[in-house]
């Protein structure tokens, strides 16, 4: 797998100062894509033990608050291999930490409980999605769409995307949205 981007004092994608790897490769080119350039999955550099080790040690100091993954798409699945045993990493050495992961696939097409939406005709689904469902804390779901973009929107791009509390939707077996800030939420000041 390579990686597009690294972003060592992020606050953008996620509550908090933040690392933010930023993966390549996606197959759904949402027209309008933030990030098109990472659709490639040539793109960048190769995700090394190296780029492992350096993000690792960019989470430790007590101002950062967690690790971002986004892309291009990191739940392609020859991505999923290549990221499982790092999210895996990063959980068991800052289990306080929570770890944000951003998809274009929906929870439900992950979980393989709907089938998935085009250009896919394939699920997403690999012997690795669940390990990676069950390391993250926040799954900001769902395709970027042009037509539904709000720049109100805390984290997301687009209302159609849904932010969920991972912990909270394994407990229940079904996506539960994750909770912002009463202030963030509500648009008040």
């Amino acid at each position: 797998m390579n990686y597009a981007e690294i972003k060592y004092c992020d606050i953008a994608d996620g509550v908090g100062v933040r690392t933010t790897l930023f993966v390549s490769g996606c197959r759904r080119h949402c027209p309008f894509c933030f990030n098109e350039v990472a659709w490639d999955f040539l793109c960048g550099e190769p995700f090394t033990k190296d780029v492992e080790d350096a993000i690792i040690e960019s989470l430790a100091p007590f101002y950062v608050d967690g690790l971002t993954v986004l892309g291009g798409e990191p739940m392609e699945p020859e991505n999923q291999r290549a990221l499982v045993d790092f999210i895996e990493r990063v959980k068991a050495t800052y289990p306080e930490k929570p770890i944000w992961l951003y998809s274009g696939f929906t929870y439900e097409e992950l979980a393989g409980t709907e089938p998935v939406h085009a250009p896919y005709t394939e699920s997403p689904r690999t012997e690795v999605t669940d390990r990676i469902l069950n390391a993250i804390d926040v799954l900001v779901d769902g395709p970027f769409v042009q037509a539904k973009k709000d720049i109100s929107l805390r984290f997301r791009g687009s209302s159609n995307q849904r932010l969920l509390d991972m912990p909270k939707t394994r407990a229940e077996g079904k996506a539960v949205l994750w909770h912002d800030d009463p202030v963030f939420e509500t648009h008040t000041m």
